[in-house]
């Protein structure tokens, strides 16, 4: 598969009053044509200044930013716009002009790029077609829910006819219903016209529910990388962990007891494994917590388990769970 984005060494120095910040340090990453690539991280963790340094919005202090083949800081500005007209971006707060609508705001781009009204117009009307708003072709923005905005925004950004669209915490300002018909339009756009996406979020839900493959920052540091199902069911580090865990309601109650985390599949789940385990140990275990999520279109698993307090039944149980097949992972290292 083709590279489309190759962030070599990137590194982000600013100056706050007398203090350095270094808002990404020495960060490498290669997103492939056709990909949903989501970058993940608390707030201030530095992904927003990463999606900026994409486009070169933000200049990286060192490192280069490679998209299309070409090495973005050694574009002259001429080339830099021209480049640019193939990297699209969506931010959270839509960004569109009030006083125009809806059919002006998609045609807004086409105008800058010379193209004649009625072309453009009907261009527009394809394009509100396509995000399923054709009917608002004549409303305002003040007329429009969050979700209808972020909608005219994506027809928007259609209208440049982009390689790579960006979507900057293009969800946090929805509520989970809209959020979710906008990743699928957002999914449906990437199958349908091969665009690839970079997805930026602090929200391991919106990475699972579309995303192919994840890099997660933290305090500037890349600290994993990886498709999706690989950090689901086994993530290294303790940031990814955190993510991954944060919807746990009782991982207090893991405190001080041997827990372990099951990862399984949809072939997996059909097997009474649990109840098969407790059978051949003859000692019950606490499910502490349970769920299925939808990853890449298939139902991934998991669950919770706190352990006997006899190690040696622990363990027992441990290497029944590895035999037959399931991803088991110690908790102590997170809630310890």
């Amino acid at each position: 598969m083709d590279t489309i984005i190759k962030i070599d060494h990137v590194s982000k120095e600013f100056k706050q009053k007398d203090t350095d910040v270094h808002a990404l340090k020495d960060i490498s990453l290669e997103i492939h044509t056709g990909e949903i690539y989501g970058i993940i991280g608390m707030s201030g963790a530095g992904k927003s200044t990463l999606v900026r340094c994409l486009n070169l919005l933000e200049r990286p202090t060192s490192g280069s930013v490679e998209v299309n083949g070409q090495v973005l800081q050694k574009l002259s500005e001429k080339e830099l716009r021209a480049a640019r007209k193939d990297i699209g971006m969506i931010f959270q707060h839509f960004n569109l002009l009030m006083q125009r609508s809806v059919i002006d705001n998609v045609c807004f781009p086409m105008e800058l790029n010379g193209i004649k009204k009625a072309e453009a117009r009907k261009k527009a009307m394809d394009y509100l077609k396509i995000v399923g708003l054709e009917e608002k072709a004549n409303a305002y923005p003040a007329q429009l829910s969050g979700g209808q905005k972020q909608r005219v925004a994506i027809a928007r950004v259609l209208a440049t006819d982009p390689k790579i669209l960006l979507c900057d915490e293009a969800t946090s300002a929805l509520d989970p219903q809209t959020t979710k018909s906008i990743l699928q339009l957002i999914r449906e756009i990437n199958r349908d016209y091969g665009i690839t996406v970079v997805i930026i979020t602090h929200e391991m839900a919106v990475v699972q529910e579309i995303c192919t493959h994840v890099a997660i920052i933290d305090h500037g540091n890349l600290v994993e990388h990886g498709t999706v199902e690989e950090i689901f069911h086994s993530p290294k580090s303790r940031e990814a962990k955190k993510l991954i865990y944060e919807g746990y309601q009782k991982v207090t109650e893991m405190k001080g007891k041997r827990c372990v985390r099951i990862t399984f599949t949809n072939q997996s789940s059909f097997e009474p494994v649990i109840g098969n385990m407790v059978l051949e140990c003859k000692m019950p275990v606490n499910i502490l917590y349970a769920n299925t999520r939808d990853i890449g279109g298939a139902a991934n698993g998991e669950m919770v388990l706190q352990l006997p307090d006899a190690p040696e039944m622990g363990d027992r149980m441990v290497a029944y769970l590895k035999r037959v097949g399931l991803t088991v992972e110690e908790l102590s290292d997170y809630v310890g």
